[in-house]
């Protein structure tokens, strides 16, 4: 049977060595100050007192980077990579960023939404392309992009077992890092490991559940500290950060931490 493209590209990503498929060639650790710019969805997005509990992972970022690497969360909710770059926001982000900074884009949760065109984008064609814009974007100012697959969601069978939701992205966007040769930060397969490993109703703890909302795609503190802690771990193991610009990945973090400013202060 013979295969498409898309399947030769699926299977040869699946057999190539991690350090390369993800990584390509070892990298000297970047110098420590510098700005790490967040392009992304709802689920890295600040958050305010109005929407609180509900936390994005890009709130909890900062407690696992040493101070002198700030991190400005540029990430919108509802966005796709698409829209993010129609409403200029892309152009924001380059008229900001300086040689030495990072550009960490993560996006797919928007680009699945067929029924708006807005945002809508196709795996293989026009999210790949998208994607090339943040990256040509980045290089072009001197600052490094880093592609993140887009956390997953709370999706269980009936058998317990935690299920992908985002269907052919992650596979898009891993073969367009490996083209690229572009840092990947795999978030989806480590969030779904990590839903796997706490079970169906431990799960609950980490997204946004409320005495009136069962939201199985926003996170709470608990969640968004957890995902965050799976950014800068892969930051790490990535070679895109050294052990010197990361902290606390081994310790608990308090929930206290965690804080919404009004949206009036905005």
């Amino acid at each position: 049977m013979a295969l498409t493209r898309r399947q030769v590209t699926v299977a040869a990503l699946a057999a190539a060595p991690v350090a390369l498929s993800a990584t390509g060639p070892a990298q000297s650790a970047p110098r420590r100050a510098g700005t790490l710019f967040i392009a992304g969805d709802s689920t890295a997005a600040q958050k305010y007192s109005d929407a609180a509990p509900e936390t994005g992972w890009g709130m909890a970022l900062p407690f696992f980077l040493q101070q002198d690497l700030s991190v400005a969360n540029h990430a919108v909710n509802g966005r796709s990579s698409k829209s993010f770059v129609d409403e200029g926001r892309l152009d924001a982000i380059l008229r900001l960023i300086k040689p030495g900074d990072f550009l960490l884009v993560q996006f797919g949760h928007n680009d699945e939404k067929s029924e708006d065109p807005t945002r809508y984008t196709e795996p293989w064609t026009t999210y790949q392309g998208y994607l090339g814009r943040y990256i040509e974007g980045a290089r072009a100012k001197g600052a490094r992009p880093v592609l993140a697959t887009p956390v997953e969601r709370r999706r269980f069978d009936a058998q317990g077992n935690a299920v992908t939701s985002h269907g052919e992205y992650p596979a898009a966007m891993r073969a367009l890092a490996q083209d690229e040769r572009v840092a990947l930060l795999d978030i989806q397969a480590l969030s779904i490991a990590l839903w796997q490993r706490l079970g169906v109703e431990e799960t609950k703890r980490y997204f946004n559940w409320t005495a009136t909302e069962q939201d199985n795609t926003h996170f709470n503190p608990p969640g968004a500290i957890a995902v965050a802690r799976l950014v800068a771990g892969e930051l790490l193991h990535r070679r895109v950060l050294a052990p010197r610009d990361v902290r606390r990945l081994d310790a608990e973090i308090p929930e206290s931490w965690i804080t919404w400013p009004s949206p009036a202060a905005v």
